[in-house]
């Protein structure tokens, strides 16, 4: 199994359960790993895999990993929760 590959189950591992929205890992800075999970029903649950450049809120979140001397890749991945919890 590659590193990649590895980084991948990582991620929609985190997403597969029914406590988090969305799994975001920091490769660098210029490159993130992102699974978000989308109910179409209850027998149903769609996982998107997104891998690209990070968006405004996770460019916050790198300035700030950046000012407090975190080094890339970040070795957490990040969670969101469902609203509500």
């Amino acid at each position: 199994m590659t590193n990649s590959t590895k980084i991948y189950g990582q991620v929609v591992a985190a997403v597969a359960g029914e406590d988090y929205v969305k799994a975001t890992k920091y490769i660098s800075e210029k490159l993130t790993i992102k699974a978000t999970r989308r109910k179409k029903s209850k027998k149903q649950t769609e996982i998107v895999v997104t891998i690209g450049k990070p968006n405004y809120a996770e460019r916050k979140l790198i300035k700030l990993c950046k000012k407090a001397g975190e080094k890339f890749p970040i070795k957490k991945i990040q969670l969101k929760f469902k609203k509500g919890k």
